[in-house]
């Protein structure tokens, strides 16, 4: 293990670089396509895991907190004091160190991802996935879902010195951390977890169709706030159809991708965000701008469009279950939006993602290993403290409070005063789980 220190105002940080196998050996790995031979070779055996250790000012001698970020494909957050990102940190670093890890393939940990070269040149892949083919493209990425992050994490675990540890998740890493309490809770002092209690023992067809109808409620409750933005939005479907919407790139917006720029709603500051985009004029540089940034599944994280299905598949393929699930009436309707839908259109539209779509495809038919079985969660004998949200749109209320139902220590604060990004809009939701964990408050 390599290490650094780094100093900002009022912290300390660690930095530790280490060395993982891509495949920990943790089942049969899956076949990936029927025309896919069985035995392709990895393109690498190991990767590097990037981490950064956070200690206040008092905190050295503090217990860890392993951080779990949204996605999947998403880096840690950067720590900063200065800043408001993460707006969580402080507030944490006053009962723990807080580990924050870059997951494989994210970050610094060995990114996955794809460049442009020179003008008019095709996109490629990047690292280790550079001049290889599609099925061993696939064979690499099924090493990146969530069990194999938890060994990582044990990993990180183990060269820190420390016999256990506190996880916190927030959405894929609430997933995450539920796949580390089924299969390592002799390694965990507790979990936190917010807006990411997955679905158990549910088809990944009622996930995903259950998440189309909370994003059909949440695209009317956008249009009873600002009712113009209705009329305007089919203006602009019917442009992205005619080949007008174009992002800075050069990527032609289809109407499939636009329907996506909606995602957003599913956070507190969602609809005013929207609303903002579509009363610019759509042929100026700020609309383009503002749109990519806006626009969910893209090449900044790709692991977030090639991986995103697999982290709802418990033990079966995902066939592109979004798409396969749409109801007709948002087909229909270019005014009701989705939000962690992903069209496999896509793979095609986007540059920056198109050097993976083969791949994606193999992925796509992949039965992926079951991730959290309902027995082993019945006995994680681990705290856990769990915000759930009453209107999130990404993670279902329900199906969260069955996931918690099963464990047998958790407690559970079930709130409507957030969105899914309720972890990230101030100290009040962590300042809340900890006093749950620690028992010092009682819901």
């Amino acid at each position: 293990m390599q290490q650094t220190t780094e100093y900002q105002p009022g912290l300390t940080i660690r930095t530790l670089r280490l060395e993982a196998p891509v495949d920990h050996g943790l089942a049969r790995p899956p076949a990936i396509g029927p025309d896919a031979p069985a035995d392709v070779a990895l393109p690498a055996d190991t990767l590097e895991l990037f981490a950064r250790v956070v200690t206040g000012t008092d905190g050295a001698d503090k217990p860890y907190l392993v951080f779990l970020q949204g996605g999947p494909g998403g880096e840690a957050p950067r720590p900063s004091l200065t800043t408001s990102t993460p707006s969580w940190l402080r507030r944490a670093l006053q009962d723990y160190q807080v580990v924050m890890l870059d997951q494989r393939g994210t970050g610094l940990s060995t990114p996955v991802g794809s460049t442009l070269g020179p003008r008019r040149t095709a996109p490629g892949l990047t690292g280790v996935l550079a001049s290889t083919t599609p099925a061993q493209q696939a064979a690499y990425l099924q090493h990146f879902r969530a069990d194999s992050i938890v060994a990582d994490c044990e990993l990180v675990r183990q060269a820190l010195g420390a016999e256990q540890w506190t996880v916190l998740g927030q959405s894929f890493g609430g997933f995450t951390s539920l796949h580390y309490l089924a299969t390592h809770p002799e390694s965990l002092a507790g979990a936190l977890i917010t807006g990411g209690l997955p679905p158990v023992d549910h088809t990944i067809e009622e996930v995903y169709g259950t998440t189309w109808e909370l994003m059909i409620g949440k695209s009317e409750e956008h249009h009873r706030r600002f009712p113009g933005d209705r009329a305007r939005l089919a203006e602009l479907t019917e442009r992205a159809a005619a080949g007008e919407i174009v992002l800075p790139n050069g990527d032609v917006v289809s109407p499939e991708r636009f329907r996506t720029v909606g995602h957003g709603l599913g956070m507190s500051w969602g609809s005013e965000r929207l609303h903002h985009l579509l009363e610019r004029d759509h042929t100026s540089s700020a609309f383009a701008a503002d749109l990519e940034g806006m626009l969910p599944f893209g090449g900044r994280n790709p692991l977030y469009s090639v991986l995103h299905e697999s982290s709802m598949a418990d033990g079966v393929s995902t066939r592109w279950a979004a798409d396969r699930t749409m109801p007709d009436a948002v087909a229909a309707d270019p005014t009701l939006f989705g939000g962690e839908h992903l069209h496999r259109s896509l793979f095609t539209e986007d540059s920056l993602l198109a050097p993976f779509a083969e791949a994606a495809d193999l992925l796509a038919e992949v039965e992926w290993a079951e991730l959290y079985p309902a027995e082993a969660l019945r006995r994680a004998d681990v705290p856990v403290a769990a915000a759930v949200y009453s209107n999130d749109a990404y993670v279902p209320r329900d199906f969260s409070l069955e996931a918690a139902a099963l464990l047998p220590d958790a407690r559970v604060y079930e709130t409507s005063a957030h969105e899914h990004n309720g972890l990230g809009a101030g100290e009040d939701v962590l300042d809340h789980l900890i006093g749950l964990l620690q028992g010092t408050r009682w819901r």
